[in-house]
């Protein structure tokens, strides 16, 4: 039986169905947090609606990786300490975070924005692909390599292991294998499906370093 509830004040029936719009959360839940936040000072609420409003107009993507950032390029494009001729290949920002938290890895990224997936009507155009093929093919220019006294450059594919990031990858290795790069794949210390947002650190952390050569 769905759950119903009469309201005695439009206001809050709307905040409700506002907060939950929120994936995860039901009505009975948006209820209690938006009684909440009625509860709470002026300058807390306006606080926390503010960086909600400025997190969805301000934040941008950097232009090199589509990371989120607060600036054209994000800090870890912008870090020269970390190793720019390997790039991690991942579908999503928290797929990112979650390989940072491990602490083992030293290139940048490069964030897909999603994975090939057919059955949800999303192709190789749909996906950030094209900018990646543009960023090895500098890579491996022959400036880039004069620059770098011809150090090997590396991309890692660090997606899912289920059919629709095995898809992805075996597509991504046809489009820049041509250019004569490392293409490596995460340890299967990961399960079949497995996600990297869930993976824990010390195992994600080992996948990285113990990378294979991928083999299509």
């Amino acid at each position: 039986m769905a759950y119903k509830e009469n309201y005695p004040s439009k206001l809050l029936s709307e905040a409700v169905d506002a907060i939950s719009s929120l994936p995860g959360v039901g009505r009975r839940s948006a209820l209690r947090l938006a009684l909440h936040l009625l509860k709470q000072p002026q300058e807390n609420v306006h606080h926390f609606t503010s960086a909600i409003s400025h997190l969805r107009d301000d934040v941008r993507y950097c232009r090199e990786c589509m990371m989120i950032s607060d600036e054209d390029i994000c800090a870890i494009c912008s870090d020269r300490t970390r190793d720019h001729r390997t790039i991690c290949v991942v579908e999503s920002v928290r797929d990112v975070m979650s390989i940072e938290n491990t602490g083992q890895y030293r290139g940048v990224y490069h964030v897909l924005g999603g994975i090939i997936s057919p059955i949800n009507g999303v192709g190789p155009s749909d996906i950030r692909i094209r900018e990646l093929v543009s960023r090895v093919a500098d890579l491996m220019s022959p400036e880039a390599l004069f620059e770098s006294d011809a150090r090997e450059a590396e991309v890692i594919l660090a997606l899912s292991g289920d059919v629709e990031g095995e898809t992805t990858s075996f597509y991504i290795y046809r489009q820049i294998a041509s250019y004569g790069v490392k293409v490596s794949s995460l340890a299967r210390g990961l399960g079949f499906g497995d996600d990297l947002e869930y993976a824990d650190e010390l195992t994600l952390g080992r996948s990285i370093v113990n990378r294979q050569i991928f083999k299509p």
